[in-house]
């Protein structure tokens, strides 16, 4: 399908919510690592992939059209009643994700339409530890300045971009193993092979926050390389 017709087909959206606390705010690396595994965890259940799964058609559809994924943030009473509708809640070391099927562009429910995008401004206690060899890794761009709600969306972009490129079997260790990734900014060399490297690439439509075309996250899973 080219861009061409997927900006024709019917848009829509996958929901992210992240909880942020007052007091106790996940740590940025962590959420995003989380929010990855939101999206690789939707796309790997049943409901999403069997032929008569509940979810199935509205993943065929967002599929279909432009992966927009839109992250809010929730706490409190609007957590619990994002909690409520249906999805799947996934948690790091610290950071909790819900991720909902896919809705129409203009389609929210009002529970997670009222939700705020501003304010995921998530900061690292102490810079992240290496990733541990083996893992597949998200590497972001070194050069772009992302919010951690908009960095969340670009890493659940590159997480389903590698699922993609997987084979099944591929996949189903990926799944097995509970999704294990790490979420890292690159140095400016690494990222300038990474993006030679042929390994799947996130490239922005430019909606917020980056400039249109420009590539956010490279996609680096053993399997692949």
């Amino acid at each position: 399908m080219t861009d061409e017709d997927r900006d024709a087909a019917p848009q829509f959206v996958l929901p992210l919510v992240v909880r942020i606390e007052r007091g106790a705010p996940p740590a940025r690396t962590d959420a995003l690592e989380t929010a990855a595994r939101a999206v690789l965890t939707l796309l790997a259940d049943e409901r999403a992939t069997a032929e008569d799964g509940e979810w199935t058609e509205a993943v065929r559809n967002w599929q279909d059209a432009r992966i927009r994924k839109v992250v809010r943030r929730a706490r409190g009473a609007e957590w619990r009643r994002a909690e409520a509708l249906p999805g799947i809640t996934v948690e790091g070391a610290g950071a909790e994700v819900r991720v909902f099927p896919p809705v129409p562009l203009d389609g929210w429910p009002k529970d997670l339409a009222r939700l705020q995008v501003s304010g995921t401004e998530l900061e690292d206690p102490e810079p992240p530890a290496a990733p541990e060899p083996g893992v597949p890794v998200l590497w972001l761009n070194p050069g772009l300045a992302m919010s951690a709600g908009k960095a969340m969306a670009q890493a659940g972009h590159g997480a389903q971009l590698a699922w993609w490129a997987l084979d099944p079997q591929a996949r189903e260790s990926w799944r097995k193993a509970g999704f294990p990734l790490a979420a890292r900014t690159a140095s400016p060399a690494r990222w300038s092979a990474l993006t030679a490297s042929g390994l799947p690439t996130v490239q922005d439509a430019g909606f917020t926050e980056v400039a249109p075309g420009s590539v956010t996250v490279v996609a680096e899973h053993p399997a692949l390389l």
